[in-house]
Protein backbone atom coordinates (compact mmCIF):
# COMPACT_ATOMS: atom_id res chain seq x y z
CA UNK A 1 0.00 0.00 0.00
CA UNK A 2 1.41 3.63 -1.00
CA UNK A 3 1.13 5.95 2.06
CA UNK A 4 1.81 9.68 1.73
CA UNK A 5 3.81 11.77 5.07
CA UNK A 6 3.59 15.33 5.22
CA UNK A 7 5.93 17.20 7.61
CA UNK A 8 6.08 21.44 8.91
CA UNK A 9 7.98 22.25 11.45
CA UNK A 10 8.90 25.89 12.58
CA UNK A 11 11.19 26.94 15.38
CA UNK A 12 12.58 29.74 16.95
CA UNK A 13 16.47 29.24 17.40
CA UNK A 14 19.00 31.02 19.73
CA UNK A 15 22.90 30.69 18.34
CA UNK A 16 22.77 27.16 17.06
CA UNK A 17 25.78 25.63 15.10
CA UNK A 18 23.86 22.92 14.03
CA UNK A 19 20.78 20.85 13.70
CA UNK A 20 20.65 17.32 13.25
CA UNK A 21 17.83 16.08 11.71
CA UNK A 22 16.70 12.07 11.83
CA UNK A 23 12.50 12.45 9.75
CA UNK A 24 13.10 10.99 6.55
CA UNK A 25 11.79 7.85 5.45
CA UNK A 26 14.34 4.88 5.45
CA UNK A 27 15.25 3.07 2.31
CA UNK A 28 14.56 -0.40 3.53
CA UNK A 29 13.52 -3.58 3.61
CA UNK A 30 9.63 -3.81 3.27
CA UNK A 31 8.89 -0.11 2.00
CA UNK A 32 10.10 1.67 -1.20
CA UNK A 33 10.57 5.55 -1.05
CA UNK A 34 8.95 6.32 -4.01
CA UNK A 35 9.80 10.34 -4.16
CA UNK A 36 10.48 12.47 -1.48
CA UNK A 37 11.76 16.19 -0.90
CA UNK A 38 13.05 18.16 1.88
CA UNK A 39 13.30 21.86 2.02
CA UNK A 40 15.06 23.50 4.92
CA UNK A 41 14.94 27.20 4.31
CA UNK A 42 18.25 29.45 4.47
CA UNK A 43 20.30 26.47 5.38
CA UNK A 44 23.38 24.61 4.33
CA UNK A 45 22.87 20.46 5.11
CA UNK A 46 24.76 17.80 5.02
CA UNK A 47 23.74 14.33 4.38
CA UNK A 48 25.01 11.08 6.16
CA UNK A 49 24.35 7.55 7.56
CA UNK A 50 22.00 6.59 10.13
CA UNK A 51 22.36 4.58 12.88
CA UNK A 52 22.99 0.39 12.28
CA UNK A 53 23.42 2.33 8.63
CA UNK A 54 19.62 2.27 8.25
CA UNK A 55 17.79 5.81 7.04
CA UNK A 56 20.40 8.89 7.24
CA UNK A 57 20.42 11.96 9.14
CA UNK A 58 20.56 15.64 7.64
CA UNK A 59 22.49 18.66 9.68
CA UNK A 60 21.12 21.66 8.65
CA UNK A 61 23.16 24.57 9.43
CA UNK A 62 20.50 27.65 9.74
CA UNK A 63 21.17 31.41 8.90
CA UNK A 64 19.04 33.35 11.04
CA UNK A 65 17.26 32.88 14.25
CA UNK A 66 14.34 30.22 12.88
CA UNK A 67 14.29 26.75 11.68
CA UNK A 68 11.37 26.03 8.49
CA UNK A 69 11.41 22.90 6.98
CA UNK A 70 9.21 20.75 5.09
CA UNK A 71 8.90 17.41 4.35
CA UNK A 72 7.13 15.17 1.80
CA UNK A 73 7.39 11.47 1.39
CA UNK A 74 5.72 8.89 -0.98
CA UNK A 75 6.37 5.47 0.49
CA UNK A 76 5.06 2.03 -1.12
CA UNK A 77 4.52 -0.71 2.19
CA UNK A 78 5.31 -4.44 1.77
CA UNK A 79 5.61 -5.62 4.85
CA UNK A 80 3.13 -8.39 5.78
CA UNK A 81 2.70 -8.95 9.88
CA UNK A 82 4.06 -12.74 10.65
CA UNK A 83 2.73 -14.71 13.52
CA UNK A 84 5.38 -14.36 16.55
CA UNK A 85 3.78 -17.26 18.34
CA UNK A 86 5.82 -19.70 15.05
CA UNK A 87 9.24 -17.58 15.47
CA UNK A 88 11.89 -19.13 17.97
CA UNK A 89 14.66 -16.96 19.57
CA UNK A 90 18.48 -17.22 18.32
CA UNK A 91 20.70 -18.64 20.55
CA UNK A 92 23.15 -15.95 21.50
CA UNK A 93 26.37 -17.90 19.95
CA UNK A 94 24.33 -18.06 16.45
CA UNK A 95 23.21 -14.07 16.30
CA UNK A 96 25.09 -11.61 14.36
CA UNK A 97 27.66 -9.08 15.67
CA UNK A 98 25.34 -6.27 14.74
CA UNK A 99 22.31 -8.12 16.59
CA UNK A 100 24.15 -8.34 20.18
CA UNK A 101 24.46 -4.59 20.39
CA UNK A 102 21.21 -4.92 21.10
CA UNK A 103 21.20 -6.98 23.84
CA UNK A 104 23.03 -5.01 26.02
CA UNK A 105 21.36 -1.93 28.77
CA UNK A 106 21.64 1.57 27.80
CA UNK A 107 20.68 4.75 28.68
CA UNK A 108 17.01 4.81 28.55
CA UNK A 109 16.37 0.58 28.84
CA UNK A 110 18.15 -0.53 31.86
CA UNK A 111 17.31 -3.93 30.59
CA UNK A 112 19.44 -5.42 33.41
CA UNK A 113 16.89 -4.03 36.55
CA UNK A 114 14.69 -6.38 34.80
CA UNK A 115 15.58 -9.99 34.50
CA UNK A 116 14.17 -10.77 37.85
CA UNK A 117 10.99 -9.68 36.85
CA UNK A 118 10.96 -11.31 33.48
CA UNK A 119 11.87 -14.19 34.47
CA UNK A 120 9.29 -14.32 37.11
CA UNK A 121 6.36 -12.69 34.80
CA UNK A 122 6.79 -14.45 31.77
CA UNK A 123 9.08 -18.10 32.10
CA UNK A 124 6.77 -20.31 30.62
CA UNK A 125 7.02 -18.87 27.11
CA UNK A 126 9.85 -18.69 24.69
CA UNK A 127 10.10 -17.18 21.75
CA UNK A 128 7.78 -15.04 19.98
CA UNK A 129 4.94 -16.67 22.57
CA UNK A 130 7.29 -14.85 25.21
CA UNK A 131 7.15 -11.31 23.16
CA UNK A 132 3.35 -11.39 22.58
CA UNK A 133 3.07 -12.05 26.53
CA UNK A 134 4.81 -9.27 26.72
CA UNK A 135 3.09 -7.20 24.55
CA UNK A 136 -0.21 -7.96 26.40
CA UNK A 137 0.97 -7.04 29.52
CA UNK A 138 2.81 -4.02 28.67
CA UNK A 139 -0.89 -2.82 26.95
CA UNK A 140 -3.03 -3.74 29.74
CA UNK A 141 -0.79 -2.72 32.21
CA UNK A 142 0.60 1.22 30.59
CA UNK A 143 -2.04 3.91 30.23
CA UNK A 144 -1.29 5.97 27.33
CA UNK A 145 -1.57 9.89 28.36
CA UNK A 146 0.05 12.52 26.28
CA UNK A 147 2.49 14.85 28.09
CA UNK A 148 2.85 12.34 30.77
CA UNK A 149 6.80 11.61 30.97
CA UNK A 150 9.38 13.91 29.37
CA UNK A 151 12.64 13.13 27.76
CA UNK A 152 14.54 11.98 31.33
CA UNK A 153 12.02 9.31 31.41
CA UNK A 154 13.59 5.98 31.50
CA UNK A 155 11.90 2.23 31.08
CA UNK A 156 12.13 1.88 34.81
CA UNK A 157 10.30 5.26 35.58
CA UNK A 158 7.41 3.74 33.02
CA UNK A 159 7.52 0.02 35.05
CA UNK A 160 6.87 2.38 38.28
CA UNK A 161 4.82 4.57 36.72
CA UNK A 162 2.91 3.01 34.78
CA UNK A 163 2.01 5.32 32.36
CA UNK A 164 3.75 7.22 29.07
CA UNK A 165 3.14 7.53 25.69
CA UNK A 166 4.75 5.99 22.57
CA UNK A 167 8.30 6.35 23.51
CA UNK A 168 8.21 4.94 26.83
CA UNK A 169 6.33 1.83 25.63
CA UNK A 170 9.11 1.64 23.04
CA UNK A 171 11.49 1.48 25.99
CA UNK A 172 9.73 -0.92 27.76
CA UNK A 173 9.17 -3.56 25.70
CA UNK A 174 12.92 -3.09 24.13
CA UNK A 175 13.76 -3.63 27.87
CA UNK A 176 12.20 -6.87 28.70
CA UNK A 177 12.95 -7.79 25.60
CA UNK A 178 16.77 -7.82 26.17
CA UNK A 179 15.80 -9.01 29.51
CA UNK A 180 14.65 -12.05 27.74
CA UNK A 181 17.76 -12.40 25.85
CA UNK A 182 15.93 -11.67 22.99
CA UNK A 183 17.34 -8.61 20.75
CA UNK A 184 15.28 -5.32 20.79
CA UNK A 185 15.75 -2.39 19.30
CA UNK A 186 14.15 1.40 19.32
CA UNK A 187 12.84 2.44 16.07
CA UNK A 188 11.11 5.72 14.71
CA UNK A 189 8.37 5.60 12.38
CA UNK A 190 5.63 7.41 10.97
CA UNK A 191 1.72 5.43 10.88
CA UNK A 192 -1.73 6.33 9.71
CA UNK A 193 -2.97 5.04 12.58
CA UNK A 194 -1.20 7.10 15.07
CA UNK A 195 -3.18 9.46 17.04
CA UNK A 196 -3.02 12.39 17.55
CA UNK A 197 -0.76 12.34 14.05
CA UNK A 198 3.20 12.53 15.00
CA UNK A 199 6.49 11.06 15.07
CA UNK A 200 5.88 7.61 16.58
CA UNK A 201 7.88 5.12 18.35
CA UNK A 202 7.64 0.76 18.21
CA UNK A 203 10.26 -1.74 19.02
CA UNK A 204 11.82 -4.16 16.62
CA UNK A 205 12.83 -7.54 18.04
CA UNK A 206 15.19 -10.05 16.66
CA UNK A 207 13.60 -13.29 16.06
CA UNK A 208 13.91 -16.48 13.56
CA UNK A 209 16.81 -14.55 12.15
CA UNK A 210 14.67 -11.38 11.36
CA UNK A 211 13.46 -8.00 12.94
CA UNK A 212 9.77 -7.65 13.19
CA UNK A 213 8.05 -4.45 14.19
CA UNK A 214 5.67 -4.81 17.50
CA UNK A 215 3.88 -1.56 19.03
CA UNK A 216 2.65 -1.83 22.48
CA UNK A 217 0.35 0.99 22.10
CA UNK A 218 -1.76 -1.08 19.68
CA UNK A 219 -1.79 1.98 17.01
CA UNK A 220 0.45 0.76 14.18
CA UNK A 221 1.03 -2.39 12.57
CA UNK A 222 3.90 -4.04 9.99
CA UNK A 223 1.42 -3.05 6.95
CA UNK A 224 1.52 0.57 7.64
CA UNK A 225 4.36 1.54 9.32
CA UNK A 226 7.10 3.39 7.49
CA UNK A 227 10.52 3.36 9.20
CA UNK A 228 12.55 6.26 9.75
CA UNK A 229 15.59 5.12 11.95
CA UNK A 230 16.91 2.75 14.93
CA UNK A 231 19.03 2.48 17.61
CA UNK A 232 19.39 1.47 21.35
CA UNK A 233 17.32 3.70 22.62
CA UNK A 234 15.52 7.19 21.66
CA UNK A 235 18.68 9.14 21.94
CA UNK A 236 19.75 7.12 19.31
CA UNK A 237 17.45 8.47 16.79
CA UNK A 238 15.69 11.88 17.82
CA UNK A 239 13.97 13.47 15.10
CA UNK A 240 15.86 17.13 15.82
CA UNK A 241 18.58 17.20 18.05
CA UNK A 242 20.24 20.56 19.12
CA UNK A 243 22.80 21.71 21.59
CA UNK A 244 21.04 24.96 22.97
CA UNK A 245 17.58 25.75 23.61
CA UNK A 246 14.83 26.09 20.88
CA UNK A 247 10.99 27.27 20.54
CA UNK A 248 8.67 25.60 19.63
CA UNK A 249 6.48 27.11 16.92
CA UNK A 250 4.72 24.96 14.14
CA UNK A 251 5.14 20.51 14.27
CA UNK A 252 2.35 18.90 12.08
CA UNK A 253 3.25 15.49 10.88
CA UNK A 254 0.33 14.35 8.99
CA UNK A 255 0.02 10.80 7.22
CA UNK A 256 -2.17 9.36 5.12
CA UNK A 257 -3.09 6.20 2.62
CA UNK A 258 -3.56 5.94 -1.35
Amino acid sequence: MRFTVDVNMKYGLKGQEGILLTLEAARANGQTVVADNLVISNATVRVMDGESGLGKRTWAFVEGDELQLSYSVQVDVDRQSIPLDSLAASPLDELPSEVLTYLRPSRFCQSDLFTSFVGQQFDEYSGGAKINAMLNWVGAELAYVSGSSNAETTAIDTFVGRVGVCRDYAHLMCSLARAANIPARYTSVYSVGVQPPDFHAVAEVWLGGAWHLVDATGMSSPEDTIIIGTGRDAADVAFMETERWVELIVQEVAVSSA
